[in-house]
């Protein structure tokens, strides 16, 4: 596992030449699965972006849950891959825990936050990470 915080600052100049600067943080949580290549999938809280993704050509994967894909934008390139890792046991996670962004790819599992997180949210977000871990298919790591 691992957890970092990230920060970077954009500046900017004004007509008048005052100088402004922005500074953004990030968290992240990081579980890497040894011996496992998943393809692309993201899983986001539906948004304003996400909405003019979708006008752009950039379709999400809707799911039988409708709750679930009001409250969740999903995409991969493979969605049998998406309908196996949302199965009802994670959609009902994801649900109860609407706060979340989580990405798939290759051999890592990822939560991200657009903020940074205490001490004590790290453990919080990293007892979630194994949550999520534990409710992927078994089958997903046997594939040759």
């Amino acid at each position: 596992m691992l957890a970092f915080d990230y920060h970077y600052e954009t500046h900017s100049t004004d007509s008048k030449g005052h100088r402004t600067t922005q500074h953004h943080w990030f968290s992240f949580l990081i579980l890497n699965l040894p011996a496992v290549a998943f393809p692309e999938l993201t899983i986001r809280r539906e948004g304003f972006f996400t909405k003019i993704a979708e006008v752009f050509g950039y379709q999400d994967i809707n799911f039988e849950s409708a709750e679930f894909s009001s409250a969740f934008n999903v995409r991969s390139s493979d969605k049998k891959f998406a309908y196996d890792v949302c199965n009802a046991r994670m959609i009902e996670y994801l649900l109860a825990n609407r706060d979340l962004s989580l990405e798939i790819e290759n051999g890592v599992i990822a939560l991200a936050f657009n903020t940074c997180l205490s001490v004590e949210q790290f453990e919080t977000n990293l007892q979630r990470l194994v949550e999520i871990r534990s409710r992927l298919p078994e089958y997903l790591f046997t594939k040759v």
